[in-house]
């Protein structure tokens, strides 16, 4: 059942659920919210997996791992970028933050938001749901990572659609 729903979900799904609109206010919010921290936010949402991925198995977790390295979100000066990945296909939101922010924040807050925002997404509320979460993260980065003097902006704020 799962490969069906990989195979069948594609880019006219997502750009439904995403359509530009959507995605150009989680743009605004990662650009607002990065004010408040020197922590990095990267959005990427994929329909369904690739079908290598997919028939090796490869989980939700497995392929924001490899979007988090390929996005180079770990480059940042603090240790603190943090992915916020969506696979439509198995209805999953996986965050994955760099060691700086992840040792002091912990799994139990990233699960916490993640189920936030997947409660969000099954009631079809796809921007309230992204934004929510890029505010928690935030908040979470903000504690940590104040934003002091000199605050670049190290990665695109641009939502990624693979």
């Amino acid at each position: 059942m799962r490969w069906i729903r990989h195979l069948l979900l594609d880019d006219i799904a997502v750009r439904r659920d995403f359509p530009r609109p959507v995605l150009g206010a989680i743009e605004r919010a990662i650009a607002t919210q990065e004010k408040r921290h020197r922590g990095e936010l990267r959005f990427v949402v994929e329909g369904g997996l690739p079908l290598g991925p997919l028939l090796a198995g490869r989980t939700a977790r497995e392929r924001a791992l490899d979007v988090f390295s390929r996005l180079r979100i770990w480059d940042t000066e603090d240790n603190a970028g943090v992915l916020v990945y969506l696979l439509l296909a198995d209805r999953r939101v996986e965050i994955v933050a760099d060691r700086g922010i992840h040792a002091r924040v912990g799994t139990a807050a990233w699960d916490a938001i993640c189920g936030e925002m997947q409660a969000a997404f099954a009631g079809g509320r796809f921007e309230a749901g992204a934004i929510l979460g890029i505010e928690a993260i935030s908040d979470l980065l903000a504690g940590h990572f104040p934003p002091g003097d000199d605050n670049p902006n190290e990665l695109p704020d641009t939502p990624v659609v693979l």
